[in-house]
């Protein structure tokens, strides 16, 4: 009789599910995947108030729950920007402090400038790809922000900062 108790309670765990829209907690020793992985942010290009001569749009980068944080530092390099799918001829600088690190992840959104000259001479654009910076280098692999915006040559990029 013991033996067939061990038996439906092992089966019993065994088939036990998580019900829908719930996750089952993942064991002690398995670390959550970095926020800063290019798969696991989420990215949004918004208009900023304009400053004399330039253009600002803010790319802010949000982490859903279920991520470690990380640390980020600098401008994003390789920036490219797209529009419908097309490549756009706009090579963008880093401007301001790159030393300094932020702490980025789940309920700690970071962002960081776009900053385009005002000359009437802007390309729309609805896409920005760049790699994330960390302390000790490029983070692997490219992150892809979406939204409404326009860039010229010079556009720069400014460092990561904290919140959205």
């Amino acid at each position: 009789m013991r033996t067939n108790r061990t038996l439906v309670a092992a089966a019993t765990a065994v088939l036990t599910v998580a019900a829908p829209g719930t996750a089952l907690a993942a064991p002690a020793d398995e670390a959550a995947p970095s926020a800063c992985r290019p798969a696991n942010h989420l990215a949004r290009i918004a208009q900023d108030p304009s400053s004399a001569g330039h253009l600002h749009f803010r790319v802010t980068l949000t982490a859903p729950a279920g991520y470690a944080p990380c640390r980020l530092a600098g401008s994003p390099t390789d920036v490219g920007f797209s529009e419908h799918g097309s490549t756009l001829p706009v090579t963008a600088g880093p401007y301001g402090d790159q030393t300094g690190a932020v702490t980025f992840g789940p309920g700690r959104p970071v962002h960081f400038d776009i900053q385009v000259r005002n000359n009437g001479s802007t390309s729309p654009a609805d896409e920005a790809s760049f790699t994330l910076q960390g302390p000790g280098g490029a983070i692997p692999g490219t992150s892809v922000a979406d939204g409404t915006f326009v860039v010229s040559e010079g556009t720069l990029v400014g460092p990561v900062q904290p919140g959205a």
